[in-house]
C-alpha cells in the first residue's frame, strides 16, 4: 500500500516509520530542518522497543507525492491553516484519510476540504519527541490507535477499517477498530485537554502531579468537567470511562510529558486552543460549568499567544 503521512513529527513520523518497516511504500511529507535531515539520513527512530532507521520519499510540497491510497493526517493543530490545503492533492479523488490530530474538530476541518465519507477519525496514545531533526525518541511502550468510520453505519466495523487494522498489526502498531470513532476521540479528550492543562501550567511530567493527593484530586475532577461536556454534546460514553482514564494515568511512566509542555519548553506553538479552549467553547455553548479547566485555560492560554506557526 502507497501511504502519505501529512505532519511527519513526532507521531505522524513514528507511525509512518513503523509502516515503512514494514514494506509499505511511505511518502512522508514534512519541513525544514527537519525535512533535510530525513533526506540526508533518513528517519530514526529510538526507545525501549530498540532503534531502526528508514529510508523513504521526504517532500515539501504536495505535488510531488503522487497517487496514494492513504493518508495520515498527524499536523499540530496550529499548523492546520498551511497543512490542511495539502489534503486535496495528496489525497486525490478516493484516498482514505485518517486523521490522529488532538481534540474533537479534526474530522469536521478534513471533511470541509475532501468531503465526507472519507475521513477515519483516529486516537492515539504514544508518548514520542523529536529530539532533534530527523530522529524520534519514544519513552515507554504505549502505541495504540483506536480509529474508526465517522459518517455512515456506525454500528459495525467497515471493510476499510479491518484492512487498515491488520497492516498496522503487521507494523507492530497496537491497533483498536471501533465502529463509531467519535467514542475513542471523545475518550481521549477528556484525558488529554486536562493532562496538557495540569503538565503545561506546572510544567512538570505527570510523575509529580500524580503522586500528589490533592492535585490528583483535581486532576479527576478535570477529567468530569470534560466527561460532562461530552454527554452534553450526546457522546454516549461508557459509565466507567473516567475510571479507566485514571487507570491509563496510573500505567504512564512519572517522566511522561504532555506534547503541549513539550512544545512549550522547546518555544514551539501551543495546542491549547484546540484542547483547552476545545472545552471551553462547547462547555459555555451546552452551559456546562468547567471552572477547572477554565483556570488552566487562562494560564495558558497567554503563553500561546505570538508563538510563531513556523517554528
Amino acid at each position: 500500500m502507497r501511504i502519505c503521512v501529512v505532519g511527519s513529527g513526532a507521531v505522524g513520523g513514528y507511525y509512518g516509520a513503523k509502516m515503512a518497516r514494514a514494506g509499505h511504500d511511505v511518502v512522508f511529507v514534512a519541513r525544514g530542518a527537519h525535512l533535510a535531515a530525513m533526506r540526508a539520513r533518513g528517519l530514526t527512530v529510538k526507545g525501549t522497543l530498540g532503534e531502526f532507521r528508514v529510508k523513504g520519499q521526504f517532500e515539501e510540497r504536495g505535488e510531488r507525492v503522487g497517487p496514494v491510497d492513504f493518508v495520515i493526517f498527524a499536523v499540530k493543530t496550529y499548523s492546520n491553516q498551511q497543512a490542511l490545503p495539502l489534503l486535496n492533492i495528496v489525497a486525490g479523488d478516493h484516498a482514505v484519510v485518517l486523521t490522529l490530530q488532538n481534540g474533537v474538530d479534526s474530522v469536521s476541518q478534513v471533511e470541509q476540504v475532501i468531503g465526507k465519507g472519507r475521513v477515519l477519525g483516529g486516537a492515539t496514545y504514544v508518548a514520542t519527541a523529536l529530539t532533534e531533526p530527523g530522529i524520534i525518541v519514544q519513552t515507554g511502550v504505549h502505541r495504540r490507535i483506536v480509529f474508526g468510520e465517522t459518517t455512515g453505519d456506525l454500528s459495525r466495523v467497515s471493510g476499510r477499517v479491518a484492512m487498515m487494522d491488520t497492516l498496522f498489526r503487521e507494523a507492530d502498531i497496537v491497533s483498536e477498530p471501533v465502529a463509531n470513532a467519535w467514542v475513542p476521540l471523545w475518550e481521549k479528550f477528556i484525558y488529554l485537554a486536562p493532562f496538557a492543562g495540569f503538565t503545561g501550567s506546572a510544567r512538570q511530567p505527570i510523575g509529580p502531579l500524580w503522586s500528589d493527593a490533592s492535585t490528583r484530586e483535581l486532576m479527576i475532577a478535570a477529567f468530569k468537567e470534560v466527561e460532562a461536556v461530552a454527554t452534553a454534546e450526546r457522546v454516549r460514553l461508557a459509565k466507567t470511562t473516567v475510571s479507566r482514564i485514571v487507570k491509563y494515568v496510573d500505567s504512564l511512566e512519572p517522566t511522561v510529558r504532555s506534547s503541549l509542555l513539550i512544545d512549550l519548553e522547546q518555544g514551539k506553538p501551543l495546542e491549547v486552543d484546540a484542547l483547552l479552549g476545545g472545552v471551553i467553547r462547547r462547555a459555555k455553548r451546552r452551559r456546562v460549568k468547567t471552572p477547572i479547566m477554565s483556570v488552566l485555560y487562562a494560564l495558558l492560554k497567554p503563553q500561546a499567544a505570538g508563538r510563531s506557526t513556523n517554528a
